[in-house]
């Protein structure tokens, strides 16, 4: 039996962003769990699926389980459970189980209820780092996202304006995360506070899709993806 159920940070998008450590594990891994979304027409969208599939995994040993983009949190929780159960059920029979995390598996991943409800199963469980999105976005612009003495406030996308405003008025640099929850409050920002850098990045690491601008008025003329990010300058 292995002793721990291994979870695999992927990056942020680009194949060669995973660390070959995690990939040795994707290659060693009996199976391999990976989120994916349903769209209408039966579709299926894994971002993850992607990478793996880019890295040459076979797909006999990915099993996808399916996290329902609802605001209804009880309906992924349901499917973190039920994932669960099936991850529980295969360690126990003694093979080498790994899961699948975009960006890195510590850090805002809804890998979190997995590994959470797998521990609490007394299941050993270990991480294997991987880049954040904002470190990605960071390289991709060519910036330092802190230098020396500077603060970084990582924000998961929601916030007021007057917080906001408040935060780069200390000085702050701060890093928005589903930007596509606060657009307004972005793009409110973009108009009323002058002297800031706001760098605006959408997809980073996929090819043909990524998008970085500064350009105030591109900001403003974009309808956030869920897969957008903000960097602030003060």
């Amino acid at each position: 039996m292995s002793d721990y159920v291994t979870f695999i940070s992927l990056g942020p998008g680009d194949p060669e962003l995973i660390s070959l450590k995690g990939l040795k594990s994707l290659q060693k891994a009996d199976f391999i769990f990976c989120p994916s979304t349903s769209l209408s027409g039966g579709r299926i969208s894994s971002r993850a699926l992607d990478i793996l599939l880019e890295l040459g995994i076979g797909k006999s040993k990915i099993k996808l389980f399916d996290i329902p983009m609802s605001k209804n949190r009880s309906l992924a929780i349901d499917s973190y459970r039920k994932v669960s159960d099936e991850i529980a059920f295969l360690y126990r029979k003694g093979y080498e189980i790994a899961v699948t995390a975009e960006g890195h598996a510590g850090f805002y991943s809804s890998s979190y209820y997995i590994e959470e409800d797998l521990i609490a199963r007394n299941i050993l469980t270990q991480q294997i780092a991987g880049i954040p999105a904002f470190i990605a976005c960071g390289a991709l612009a060519n910036i330092h996202i802190v230098k020396q003495e500077e603060e970084l406030n990582v924000i998961p996308g929601i916030i007021s304006f007057e917080e906001l405003f408040n935060r780069i008025e200390k000085g702050k640099t701060l890093v928005v995360m589903k930007a596509s929850q606060c657009e307004s409050v972005i793009k409110q920002a973009v108009i009323e506070i002058p002297n800031i850098t706001i760098h605006y990045f959408e997809n980073a690491g996929i090819v043909n899709k990524e998008l970085y601008t500064q350009d105030k008025s591109e900001i403003l003329s974009q309808k956030f993806p869920y897969f957008s990010l903000i960097i602030i300058h003060k």
